[in-house]
Formats: C-alpha cells, sequence, structure tokens
C-alpha cells in the first residue's frame, strides 16, 4: 500500500489580473484522507487543484507536499479531470499507459508498466476492455480508464476536479463507490472536487466549503462508517448546516 502524502495549503492567494481567485485559503488533507472541496460555481476551486497540481503558480502562500514547497508537477500527485481526456487513437491499455510516461516520472522497465497498467486495470474493472479504443465506452467505463491512468502511477496523492459530473446517478453512484475504494486500497491522498452536497457526504472523510470570495467558510468530518447510501437519515443535520453555510456565502457575494 501507498503512503499517502501530507498536503497542506497555507495562506493561497491567487489573482489573475485584477481579478481575486484564491484569498488566503489554508487546507490540509492528511495521508490516506478523501477530503471534498465543495462552492458555487467560479469560487475557485479548479483553480485550487491547479495549485495544489504545480499547473499554477500562487500569487502569495505556499503549497507544500510532505513539507516540500510544490513549484511545478510531481510524479507523485496525480489529476484527473470531468473530461476523460483520452487520447481517440489509443487504446484503453495505451491510455492508461500513457501517464507512465509524462515529464518527471520515474522510468520503468517494460515489465513494470505493464504490471502496472495490468493492475490499474483490474482495479476499476476494465480488464476485459484493455484492447478496446475510446469510441467503443460509455461514459462511465471512459472515466473508469481516466481513474486507472492515474493509478497506474501509483500516486500518493489524488487530485479529481468534478470527474463524475456529468454521469447518469447510476453509474455516478457505481464511480463513486470505486473512488473510495481505489483511496482505501492504495492509501493514497484525496482531494476531491464535487458541486454535488449529497456526493460529498457519501464520499468524504472531511468536507471543506469554499466561498464566493476564494475562502474557505467552513469544514465538516464526516464519521459515519462506509457505505453511508443507507445512512441518509444520520447524514440529515450536517447536510443542512453545509447548505445554509453555502447559502449564506452566495449571499455575503452577492
Amino acid at each position: 500500500m501507498t503512503q499517502g502524502a501530507h498536503i497542506v495549503a497555507s495562506g493561497v492567494t491567487l489573482r489573475y489580473a485584477t481579478r481575486g481567485v484564491l484569498n488566503g485559503v489554508d487546507l490540509a488533507v492528511a495521508p490516506g484522507e478523501l477530503v471534498a472541496l465543495l462552492g458555487p460555481s467560479g469560487c475557485g476551486k479548479s483553480s485550487l487543484l491547479r495549485v495544489i497540481a504545480g499547473l499554477t503558480r500562487t500569487t502569495s502562500g505556499a503549497i507544500r507536499v510532505d513539507g516540500e514547497t510544490v513549484d511545478g508537477p510531481r510524479p507523485e500527485v496525480a489529476l484527473a479531470f470531468q473530461d476523460p481526456c483520452l487520447l481517440p487513437w489509443l487504446t484503453v491499455e495505451r491510455n492508461v499507459a500513457f501517464g507512465l510516461t509524462f515529464a518527471r516520472q520515474p522510468q520503468l522497465t517494460r515489465t513494470v508498466r505493464k504490471e502496472r497498467v495490468t493492475n490499474a486495470l483490474a482495479a476499476v474493472g476494465l480488464e476485459h476492455a484493455r484492447h478496446w479504443l475510446p469510441s467503443q465506452l460509455s461514459g462511465g467505463m471512459a472515466q473508469r480508464v481516466a481513474l486507472a491512468r492515474c493509478l497506474a502511477r501509483e500516486p500518493r496523492a489524488l487530485l479529481l476536479d468534478e470527474p463524475f459530473g456529468a454521469l447518469d446517478e447510476v453509474t455516478r453512484a457505481d464511480m463513486q463507490q470505486l473512488l473510495i475504494a481505489a483511496v482505501r486500497n492504495t492509501g493514497a491522498s484525496a482531494l476531491f472536487v464535487t458541486h454535488d452536497i449529497d456526493e460529498a457526504l457519501l464520499v468524504a472523510d472531511q468536507i471543506v466549503l469554499l466561498g464566493n470570495r476564494g475562502t474557505l467558510v467552513g469544514r465538516w468530518a464526516v464519521e459515519l462508517p462506509q457505505p453511508r447510501h443507507t445512512q441518509v437519515r444520520s447524514l440529515g443535520e450536517l447536510r443542512i448546516s453545509i447548505l445554509q453555510a453555502l447559502q449564506n456565502s452566495i449571499s455575503e457575494a452577492a
């Protein structure tokens, strides 16, 4: 099992020209923890993920992974988007292997690469589709391939930007459980962006709310055991608290 990374954002501020996106964000993801990041559209959730991934530099503040300041992409941090971003001319197997050739990735032998791809496909239940092309996949299967591409890198941190937002409810529920299993089985830390309070309640160990002004306005620990889909009543009060905080944030920014 991978030892999850300790991710810390300290006073992170991000500005584009004259527009402020993030404003003094403090956030921590403990090793092996699954944190859901909620917030209204345009509040900076995706920007925060890009900063943590090392794809965007902060205006001020710092991101640290295991105490080391992030100044660019890191091999132990994998990022997945809402669009699976599969290369249409490559098979499922080769799409999964593609992430192993990214810059700064450790050099692997052909045998090790093959083993990682096989293990990643097994983890998402797609061993049977390894020779298929993306055009042969459903939306849910394509997202499984995108997750497998991340898992094949054996990351210590997973960053996911609304990866299930375009899926139907049944497929989405299946992918939620797959994400939970992947985090638990690998030991990776995970920061999961979603706009759906119910999804956050179902998957996360901790929920943080980013307000319209780019500041964190709330944190909640979710201490109920998995699976939680049968514990809707127990989650009710927590859901109301989060919804009220979200509505207050939107009202203050209006």
